[in-house]
């Protein structure tokens, strides 16, 4: 009876290879777009950055397949309006549009880039409704919280329309400020960030107090 499971370890050894030639070869096929990208061929519209950076060849097919928002921003027959040679993104500077376009045309971004640029490309990803970016960001964020970056995740969280997470990022950063109140109540950086967001202030002294009555 021990036997038939070993029997059956080189075809599953053979499905396994099979199927990673499969997704080299599916990696190997989309990088292909991802060259177009780069090497901007056959680019038929820019995008241009909110700090007056140059703007950046992209093609609107690919756009418009990523984004719903960007197909209506192309459509000249749904905004009623010629079709424009430059969009531009007034959120975003050169690099983050940069790496917004990156990120649409690989469905992936480099470690370092995601995490300099986490903030901007999580509002981006919620506005032009990207929502696989805007997963990766709120994972990032998840992961990487602490007490340097709560209050800016706080914040970030409650500006995000439609997380992809069902708003677990923002409850993780409100429990994270309430455990860890004493060290960022006293900051400059923690009146900062109530005198510009009352309402999560508000918020965060409830929770503190709800947390400080069950653990009485």
């Amino acid at each position: 009876m021990q036997a038939q499971p070993l029997a059956n370890l080189p075809k599953w050894i053979n499905s396994l290879n099979e199927t990673h030639n499969e997704l080299t070869h599916k990696i190997d096929f989309l990088g292909n777009i991802v060259q177009l990208f780069r090497s901007q061929l056959l680019a038929d519209i820019h995008l241009k950055p909110g700090n007056g950076g140059a703007p950046i060849p992209a093609h609107r097919a690919l756009l418009a397949a990523r984004s719903e928002i960007f197909k209506t921003m192309l459509d000249p027959d749904a905004c009623k309006s010629p079709a424009n040679d430059t969009i531009t993104l007034p959120e975003l500077n050169h690099e983050e549009l940069e790496s917004l376009l990156e990120f649409l045309y690989s469905g992936d971004l480099a470690p370092e880039k995601l995490e300099r640029h986490v903030y901007a490309l999580t509002l981006a990803a919620d506005k032009y409704e990207v929502p696989y970016l805007l997963g990766l960001c709120e994972r990032h964020m998840v992961r990487s919280l602490d007490a340097s970056n709560a209050l800016e995740v706080l914040e970030i969280s409650d500006s995000v329309c439609c997380s992809s997470s069902g708003g677990d990022l923002k409850e993780t950063a409100v429990k994270y400020v309430v455990k860890n109140m004493e060290e960022l109540a006293f900051s400059g950086k923690y009146e900062a960030f109530v005198a510009s967001n009352p309402h999560l202030a508000v918020q965060v002294t409830r929770a503190f107090l709800v947390d400080a009555k069950l653990a009485r």
